[in-house]
Parts: structure tokens; C-alpha cells; sequence
């Protein structure tokens, strides 16, 4: 099989998808937290955040976060 042709720059680093591989890890073990609450994450999609989160706090390459759209 031939090997992936990059088109263009990397979205996410390494660091970044390393972060979120050790989110969701801790995820299926039941000890992955959420924030202020402090209770069990049980969503994939939650843990995905929290990984790119802490991957943005550490300096990884992570696009910013888009700022919430208000509906009228």
C-alpha cells in the first residue's frame, strides 16, 4: 500500500492526538473527570475535548476553539 500523500499542514500535532489517546484511555478505565464538577466522564465526544483541552494548555499545536454562536 503506498504511503499517504500529506496535502498541505498538519491540523492537530502529535502531542495533541497523544493527549487525547491518554483522555480516552482514561475514559474506558473510569477516571477521566470533568472540570468543576468533578464527576466521571462517560461521553466520547467530552473526552475528546477535555483531551484537546489539557494538549492547548501544554502548548500543543491545537487549533483555537470557536467562540460560541448566539442565536437570536
Amino acid at each position: 500500500m503506498a504511503a499517504r500523500k500529506s496535502s498541505g499542514k498538519r491540523k492537530y500535532g502529535r502531542a495533541a492526538s497523544k493527549r487525547v489517546e491518554s483522555a480516552m484511555r482514561r475514559r474506558k478505565k473510569g477516571t477521566l473527570k470533568s472540570g468543576r464538577s468533578g464527576r466521571t466522564v462517560k461521553s466520547r465526544k467530552q473526552a475528546i475535548a477535555i483531551g484537546l483541552s489539557e494538549a492547548r494548555k501544554k502548548g500543543a499545536k491545537v487549533p483555537r476553539q470557536r467562540g460560541k454562536s448566539r442565536s437570536r
